[in-house]
């Protein structure tokens, strides 16, 4: 983040969320349905599962080792509806990236990051959870395919302290809900924002831009795990690592070692009272201790000391192998 030596200054940001409707976030879902249950029963399950679906079918593959069987089928028709087609191509874990993991060792080489900032009490950025927050709103009104949009300006202090934000367009797209049902919602919404929150006197509104819609979810488009990264992390604001998060149990460390790059970042902010943490930690296939674990408060670099980096530690630490994971893919795997 920028900063000035004796001035305020203003950074426009965009941020988008999708209802748990999106085809995108049902394949997420179905994925982490199906890990929940395996870890339920077998918590020593090594699960990487993938959905695709759309037009009426469903796609499961992926590797999956465990001493229980699950019905795919009893399981994922609740999500989807009774008349989808159901196929499946599902192996053993390779006993070559097995044999990393069974001596502790992360399940694949990758890059997580971390964030926190201190501009609410979420410790995200003002602009993804306003756009999660509106976008929840109206779900819970009109529980289907939709996504939203804000774009705010935020205000800075000289030492890059967050003074306040004036949103300046709102986008919504929403199946089944009429331009004059979304206005009222919005309205309603926009009547209470967060303190040090506002819309502008002159706020662009752009409600189902393309007119009011009907077909939507996998009636409408497909849906790939793991292809709405940037609403499953932090919005466009922070970098990511690339890895997703669903259907994979947490000895990859692409999912586990990115909530406890969360966890470290949080623990800094509040440690030394920063303004901003990003935290970046990488791995090596098989091995257990990280090759960089680096925490960068308000832009300054540290190496981080304090915590077991191994992927055994990290699950004890958090906790992982009794997750709901299903949860966390619905609104945001940071998400308050």
């Amino acid at each position: 983040m920028p900063k000035s030596s004796n001035q305020h200054y203003f950074i426009t940001r965009t941020a988008e969320f999708v209802s748990p409707c999106h085809p995108d976030k049902i394949c997420d879902i179905v994925s982490d349905t199906i890990l929940d249950a395996y870890l339920r029963k077998d918590p020593n399950a090594r699960v990487a599962i993938e959905t695709m679906g759309g037009h009426g079918r469903l796609y499961l593959v992926g590797e999956i080792t465990s001493n229980i069987t699950v019905d795919y089928g009893k399981i994922v028709r609740p999500l989807v509806g009774k008349d989808i087609k159901i196929e499946t191509n599902i192996v053993q874990q390779s006993p070559e990236i097995a044999r990393g993991v069974d001596l502790g060792g992360a399940g694949d080489q990758g890059i997580m990051v971390g964030y926190a900032c201190a501009e609410n009490a979420e410790y995200l950025p003002t602009e993804y959870v306003l756009a999660r927050n509106l976008c929840k709103y109206i779900f819970e009104s009109c529980p289907y395919d939709g996504k939203t949009q804000i774009t705010i300006k935020l205000e800075y202090g000289p030492k890059g302290n967050f003074i306040g934000g004036e949103i300046q367009h709102v986008v919504v797209s929403w199946q089944k809900t009429s331009t004059k049902q979304l206005c009222i919602l919005l309205s309603a919404w926009l009547s209470n924002l967060p303190q040090r929150i506002h819309s502008s006197k002159e706020l662009k509104v752009s409600i189902n831009p393309a007119g009011d819609w009907d077909l939507g979810g996998f009636d409408a488009d497909s849906g790939l795990t793991g292809r709405k990264l940037i609403v499953d992390n932090y919005g466009p604001r922070v970098p990511i690592g690339g890895g997703a998060f669903s259907g994979k149990d947490p000895s990859k460390v692409d999912r586990s070692a990115a909530y406890m790059a969360r966890k470290i970042a949080v623990d800094y902010l509040n440690e030394r009272d920063a303004h901003e943490v990003l935290v970046n930690i990488s791995y090596a296939l098989g091995e257990s201790s990280p090759i960089d674990a680096t925490v960068f408060i308000d832009g300054k670099p540290e190496t981080i000391r304090g915590y077991d980096l191994s992927p055994r530690g990290i699950i004890r630490a958090l906790n992982l192998l009794h997750e709901r994971y299903a949860d966390r893919a619905k609104w945001g795997h940071f998400s308050a």
